[in-house]
């Protein structure tokens, strides 16, 4: 495996792990973690196809977080890394990776030759925070990360509240949460910040497969049936018994959803 680096517009330095020989595929991370957090779905594809995976600037290890990121500055990361790679590409994202993905394909969808995106929080109806986000954001700044991710996956990603009393009962659990809290609300506002509805993307043509787990939050549900209906070239993908991590639940399933898609655009 070698690191990717390329210089970006900000005089940033995104870079991305580079591993396997084959028809490219460019993976983005979930919130909450980072490029290894697909390791179960990438491992195994590496065989068959060059898996190179961005590594989000926000949760880098040490990060500074300026409150001015946004999910434009994410893209042109994205875009930076997608330029060093020769032939179609097929662009794969997860949670606000699946967000920052979408946003680079409308910045320049020639980049692409097709999309997958796993359950992208886009504000389509309504915020993805809304008075929870600012609740996540005084807590966070209070000093409070526990609690600012606390607030985060029960009332913004709405997980079951006995879920998220059982995680944070585990120490390691919440240190790991606190550890990327900064990261994670910061994420959030990036995607709050480009507004409610679809139109921006209404006009990106590149083929997309959409991809939702049937026992996953109804707003995330609802957020995917909505960009399938307005993309021009979209197909929603379900998985049966599947929520919002299939990466850890089902990364098999992940594997064959991605290989078809790439035998439809990759050839």
């Amino acid at each position: 495996m070698a690191d990717l680096l390329v210089r970006s517009d900000d005089d940033m330095t995104p870079y991305a792990f580079d591993d396997g020989t084959g028809p490219t595929l460019l993976v983005v991370h979930p919130g909450g973690g980072d490029a290894t957090s697909w390791e179960a779905v990438t491992g195994p594809l590496t065989a068959d196809f060059r898996v190179v995976r961005v590594r989000r600037r926000i949760y880098l290890p040490g990060a500074e977080l300026p409150r001015t990121h946004s999910m434009a500055v994410e893209a042109a990361d994205i875009l930076a890394v997608a330029e060093l790679l020769a032939g179609p590409v097929l662009l794969a994202g997860h949670s606000s990776g699946a967000v920052a993905a979408l946003e680079a394909a409308v910045r320049a969808p020639s980049a692409f030759a097709g999309l997958f995106l796993y359950e992208p929080p886009v504000p389509t109806r309504y915020p993805v925070g809304g008075a929870a986000g600012l609740r996540a954001r005084a807590a966070l700044d209070a000093g409070d990360p526990v609690e600012a991710m606390r607030i985060h996956l029960g009332d913004i990603v709405r997980m079951p509240r006995p879920v998220v009393d059982a995680m944070f009962r585990d120490p390691g659990t919440r240190a790991a949460f606190a550890r990327c809290a900064a990261a994670q609300i910061t994420d959030n506002e990036s995607i709050e910040a480009l507004g409610i509805g679809v139109d921006r993307y209404t006009a990106l043509t590149t083929p997309t497969t959409l991809v939702e787990g049937d026992l996953s939050p109804t707003h995330l549900r609802e957020r995917a049936a909505d960009l399938a209906a307005a993309l021009p070239d979209a197909r929603l993908l379900t998985l049966a018994g599947q929520g919002h991590i299939a990466h850890l639940t089902a990364p098999q399933t992940l594997i064959a959803a991605i290989r078809e898609m790439a035998a439809r655009v990759l050839g």
